[in-house]
């Protein structure tokens, strides 16, 4: 990536030379290239929400910015980046969406999420460290900012306009007005599941900002409840990808005996799992890890893992990350045990499972929606 600075080697992890997918896009370049057209260069406390794989704090890394990030696998792109470029351990503070944020921010540059919820409550929590001289600039791409971006900035921090587009990318001015009365934070959101899904039929779920289908039962996981496998005996079972954890969530109350590790890369998600799961009134023996998959799960120890895949990294469709999941799913199950997978019908997951496990059988399915189950030989 060529800065008004010089040149950055970076990459997304995990790293894979045959990964066409950048580290970076024309949003970051165009937010650093304003940044030092400015008069006054970046100072005080900078902090970066958003950044992706870790190219803006890398190129702000004089500035000893702090990064803000929902994603495990950014944060570790961001670390793996730092030390590819010369950068010493410590120069850059890392933060989840999930800890305190810093008490005094004079610099926030916003990456725009492609989860609006995720904004309105990154800002909501990180608006009281804004003061009226804080210099507040976003960046994105033009189809990532819409009208309801801006007024979301306009709304939580002050006056907001927008640049020209550069290459298919757009910076955002927001003026922060102290005065400004701001709404409370919804976040985290509480609702109660509909009934004929089984366990968790009328059971209560907590979203944070930002987790898939915050606000109601993504169809896709709604039928995968209504075929998860039965007669269980204990064992541990794990929700990859859990989301907001309704999915464990029901394999724990069908069977209170089984040892429940919820699974996800996403801070956010598993913050969420944690509260659904302790919200059902759940206390047996459960583990909510964040992490790349079952990369840290020992080889053998599952007998069941349950998962509903992405296909989806930022705006890029990709099955990369639902082929590292299966292939980790194999690794991690011990011999006969099983992997059930729910999918859209046309991402044709049987196929990269028969190559993995040798076999995939149709559990359910209908014109939208398979459940597929591979066992481990």
């Amino acid at each position: 990536m060529t800065t008004p600075w010089g040149e950055l080697a970076l990459a997304r992890f995990p790293e894979d030379p045959r990964d066409r997918l950048r580290a970076w896009d024309a949003s970051d370049a165009y937010l650093l290239r304003h940044l030092a057209e400015r008069p006054v260069a970046p100072s005080g406390t900078v902090v970066v929400l958003g950044d992706r794989w870790g190219a803006l704090v890398t190129a702000l890394a004089a500035h000893r910015p702090t990064q803000i990030t929902d994603s495990w696998l950014g944060q570790e792109a961001t670390r793996a980046n730092l030390a590819r470029n010369g950068v010493e351990a410590g120069t850059v503070r890392l933060l989840t969406t999930q800890d305190p944020p810093p008490d005094r921010i004079d610099v926030l540059l916003v990456r725009v999420p492609k989860s609006l919820a995720l904004l309105e409550d990154q800002l909501l929590r990180l608006a009281p460290a804004v003061h009226a001289d804080t210099v507040v600039v976003g960046t994105g791409m033009v189809k990532e900012i819409h009208t309801s971006t801006l007024a979301m900035f306009e709304r939580i921090l002050g006056p907001t306009r927008t640049s020209l587009a550069e290459q298919k990318a757009r910076l955002i001015f927001c003026t922060p007005d102290p005065a400004l009365e701001r709404p409370a934070n919804p976040w985290p959101y509480r609702y109660t599941l509909p009934d004929g899904i089984g366990p968790v039929s009328g059971r209560t779920v907590v979203n944070h900002a930002g987790v898939f289908c915050a606000d109601r039962l993504d169809i896709g996981t709604r039928f995968f409840l209504g075929h998860l496998p039965a007669g269980r005996s204990g064992g541990r079972v794990v929700d990859l990808g859990c989301g907001n954890g309704v999915v464990g969530t029901a394999t724990a109350l069908a069977d209170p005996r089984a040892e429940v590790l919820f699974v996800d890369e996403s801070f956010q998600a598993v913050a969420s799992a944690e509260a659904t799961y302790r919200a059902n009134g759940l206390s047996g023996p459960a583990e909510f890890q964040v992490g790349d998959g079952l990369a840290g799960v020992p080889a053998g120890s599952a007998g069941l893992v349950l998962n509903n895949p992405p296909f989806h990294s930022h705006q890029a469709t990709t099955d990369a990350t639902a082929w590292r999941m299966f292939t980790g799913a194999r690794r991690a199950l011990r011999p006969g045990g099983e992997l059930w997978v729910v999918g859209n019908r046309h991402l044709g997951y049987h196929v990269k499972l028969r190559r993995l496990f040798g076999n995939s059988e149709v559990v359910a399915s209908d014109r939208k929606f398979v459940v597929l189950r591979a066992v481990k030989r």
